[in-house]
C-alpha cells in the first residue's frame, strides 16, 4: 500500500478511516495510530486552521515520503482538517502499519512531530467570542529536534 495523504475541509470518521486502512495492510503485524482533536473546555468555542493551498498537500506528501524512506512500513495514513472545527471534533489522524511494532510506533511519532512542528497551518482559537492566534510551543521544537 502506498501512503494515503488527505487534506480535508469537512469532518471525518476516524474509526472508519482506520478500519479501511487496517484492512488494506493485512501483512502488517502492528498498526499504530494517533488522533488529535479539538480540546473541549477552558472556554474553547472553536479552532480554525488555515493553510496555503499550493504548498500544504505537497508538503504533507513529502513528509509521507520521508517517513517511508526512514522506516520499513507497509502503509501510512495522514489525514488533516482545515477550516473551523468544533470542540471534540477530529483534527488529524496519523496511522502507520508495519510488520513489527517499533517501526510503526516510530513512523507515526515522527510524522506527528513533523506535522506539528513543520506545520503548514496557521491556527487560531475562539474563546469567549474572540479569536486568538496560537503560537508554537517550546515543546514542539524540542519534539522535532530529537529526530536529528
Amino acid at each position: 500500500m502506498d501512503s494515503d495523504v488527505r487534506l480535508l475541509t469537512e469532518s471525518f470518521d476516524p474509526a472508519a478511516l482506520l478500519a479501511a486502512f487496517t484492512a488494506a495492510v493485512p501483512e502488517a503485524g502492528g498498526v499504530v495510530s494517533f488522533l488529535g482533536q479539538v480540546r473541549a473546555g477552558e472556554g474553547v468555542e472553536a479552532l480554525e486552521l488555515r493553510h496555503y493551498d499550493p504548498l500544504t498537500l505537497p508538503a504533507m506528501r513529502g513528509l509521507a515520503e520521508r517517513v517511508r524512506g526512514r522506516w520499513d512500513i507497509d502503509g501510512l495514513l495522514i489525514v488533516h482538517r482545515s477550516g473551523e472545527i468544533a470542540p471534540g471534533a477530529p483534527i488529524v489522524l496519523v496511522a502507520a502499519a508495519a510488520r513489527h511494532r517499533r517501526d510503526a510506533f516510530a513512523a507515526a511519532d515522527f510524522a506527528m512531530d513533523h506535522l506539528k512542528s513543520e506545520s503548514w497551518f496557521w491556527k487560531r482559537e475562539k474563546r469567549r467570542g474572540a479569536w486568538h492566534w496560537i503560537e508554537p510551543r517550546e515543546q514542539d521544537f524540542e519534539d522535532i529536534a530529537r529526530w536529528g
